[in-house]
């Protein structure tokens, strides 16, 4: 159970001040009846109302992006647009960050949350959990790249976990991982002389990105998804 004046504090990320006005106005209704009082409780199964519009009273959310071209996946930059920047008003609430990262210049697949737990099992380099990626490269890949990925090449002194490369057509090919150190796929491919002109992720785990999505785009997770994140 939660304080009426957090919630909706959290949910239209206003201060707590402002939250304990507008309950005090009577603008915030739970189950169909006006709440003047600030330390009510309530809970998921209640329906909450702030001047007519729905609140989302669930914990916790799980926000699938489509992230484009030229963002951050970062909470706040001075400089450049963020994922969160993107997501819509009726998403938006205190606490929201991006589970892991991508490139500003590559594409695809952004789970973001206010799940502090779910995002760490899946960043934690125990978990090893896969992150699959279209690659597009300026030269066609050979077996001995190929080989390479499977055996777990070495970065630098670093060794790193065997992945998965499966050409698609000659400069296209599938890259899965299950580690996310800097610049990972791009460096990779490096070694062997091929530069990544384009870079997409389309599956984190056993959830893929919703091809509905266009970029920019986003979504929340079902409970069957979040489940398979859960895995």
């Amino acid at each position: 159970m939660t304080r009426l004046d957090k919630l909706v504090s959290d949910k239209l990320n206003i201060t707590r001040s402002q939250a304990k006005a507008l309950i005090k106005a009577g603008s915030v209704s739970v189950n169909g009846t006006a709440v003047l009082s600030c330390d009510f409780k309530c809970g998921d199964s209640d329906s909450v109302f702030a001047n007519g519009s729905p609140l989302d009273t669930r914990e916790y959310v799980y926000i699938m992006m489509n992230k484009p071209q030229g963002t951050v996946c970062s909470t706040d930059d001075k400089d450049c647009k963020t994922v969160i920047d993107l997501l819509p008003d009726d998403m938006r609430r205190k606490g929201l960050f991006p589970a892991g990262r991508l490139d500003k210049d590559t594409t695809g697949f952004v789970l973001i949350t206010d799940d502090g737990e779910l995002a760490h099992r899946i960043l934690s380099p125990k978990s090893h959990i896969v992150k699959t990626y279209i690659v597009t490269l300026d030269k066609p890949v050979t077996d001995e790249i190929i080989s390479d990925f499977e055996q777990g090449m070495t970065l630098g002194e670093e060794r790193l976990l065997p992945a998965k490369l499966t050409v698609m057509n000659g400069s296209t090919a599938r890259v899965e991982i299950s580690q996310g150190i800097y610049h990972q796929i791009k460096r990779m491919f490096k070694k062997h002389g091929l530069t990544v002109t384009a870079l997409r992720r389309i599956k984190m785990g056993g959830v893929f990105l919703d091809e509905n999505l266009s970029e920019g785009e986003c979504r929340y997770l079902t409970d069957s998804e979040v489940g398979e994140l859960c895995k």
